[in-house]
């Protein structure tokens, strides 16, 4: 079925119980995630900029629950932060570049799609930029998630992937004339290293 006919399944828009959220916020830390739950998104917003260092480079996905909650613009924006999109001086047309940039920051920020109750994530992407920094190029990871993200299992995750978040990015992005298209997907079974990614759940629904 063409993405232009997709209609989001808004099963997947309502943010889910506590006990399921608080079932995946268990699993996640047996997967070896650091876990915060916080009630707001506004709490995300001042959680994310004390975990965040001034000193070390950081690098924020093309992410909607980054945009809306105001995260992007701090940490991009407000000269507190070592930007590297704000620093970056890139040549004109150069996608490469562009898809480059995140492969050289300490610190990457961003969402995923799902998230499951028994502690798996599942990141899909058009050109895969943030999933090499995500997997295993950035030292540290933050990923803002709606309570909305939340599924059972992985096979849910994934058709979440692409019955909501595919189409609500494709309409979002027909607004300034392009489209969107999944091209790889990343699913995080568990953390290899203590400490190095933090999943921060919002107990509200943000990004899609």
């Amino acid at each position: 079925m063409s993405v232009e006919t997709l209609v989001p399944d808004q099963t997947f828009a309502a943010p889910v119980l506590d006990g399921r959220l608080d079932r995946a916020a268990a699993a996640l830390r047996e997967n070896g995630f650091v876990v915060h739950v916080v009630d707001s998104v506004a709490d995300a917003r001042k959680l994310v900029g004390e975990l965040v260092p001034g000193d070390q480079s950081v690098f924020t996905t093309s992410s909607e629950t980054l945009r809306l909650s105001g995260i992007a613009a701090d940490l991009d924006e407000s000269g507190t932060y070592t930007s590297v999109r704000a620093g970056a001086e890139l040549p004109e047309n150069d996608v490469q570049a562009v898809l480059r940039l995140g492969a050289t920051a300490e610190y990457v920020v961003g969402s995923v799609h799902a998230v499951t109750e028994d502690g798996r994530v599942v990141v899909a992407s058009a050109s895969g930029s943030q999933l090499g920094p995500y997997a295993a190029g950035a030292r540290k990871v933050i990923w803002v998630v709606g309570a909305q993200k939340v599924v059972p299992d992985l096979e849910t995750g994934l058709r979440r992937v692409r019955t909501y978040s595919l189409p609500r990015e494709h309409q979002r992005l027909q607004e300034v004339g392009q489209s969107s298209f999944i091209g790889k997907i990343l699913i995080v079974e568990r953390e290899a290293f203590p400490e190095r990614t933090t999943v921060v759940l919002v107990r509200e629904e943000i990004g899609f």
